[in-house]
């Protein structure tokens, strides 16, 4: 009988043993599944994440292309009117050799109308003298006439203004 209690009581000992094994067991089980879950939601979240980041990156991708563009036509305008200033420079430069040329002109055209004034006022005076010399010299000869003219006659007081 001694035996069988031992027995009974070793039975019991390994059930009891089993029992908390298996129990223990189960809340490893219930442990590693509710990590799974865990582990699974945030696989979801992450690639929820993932999904969204690539979405972000493929509008990103189609704004740079869209600003790249943009900054083609952008360099082509620049470099257009970098040509445009170019040649307005070389315009300008072209309209200040004229108009240097055209005051050069200007200036030797004011200096010759000056010097032909001047020659002008210089004729003129002297015409003038000459015109006064003349008048005088015929005065002269008038009243050398006149001195000599028949005064009774009215033709010789009307020229000698008697």
């Amino acid at each position: 009988m001694k035996l069988a209690i031992c027995l009974a009581f070793l039975s019991v000992a390994i059930v009891a043993v089993m029992i908390f094994q298996a129990v223990r067991q189960e809340l490893n089980l219930r442990v590693l599944k509710s990590r799974t879950v865990e582990n699974t939601e945030q696989i979801k979240r992450k690639e929820d994440t993932i999904i969204e980041v690539k979405s972000k990156i493929q509008a990103m991708k189609s704004k740079l292309v869209f600003v790249n563009t943009n900054i083609d036509t952008l360099k082509k305008k620049k470099t257009d009117g970098e040509q445009k200033a170019e040649e307005l420079g070389k315009n300008l430069q072209t309209c200040i050799a004229e108009k240097e040329a055209v005051e050069k002109k200007s200036s030797g055209m004011r200096e010759s109308m000056t010097t032909l004034k001047a020659d002008h006022e210089q004729a003129k005076k002297k015409a003038e003298e000459e015109i006064q010399s003349l008048k005088q010299q015929i005065l002269d000869r008038d009243k050398a006439i006149c001195a000599f003219a028949d005064t009774s006659k009215d033709e010789a007081r009307r020229l000698c203004g008697l």
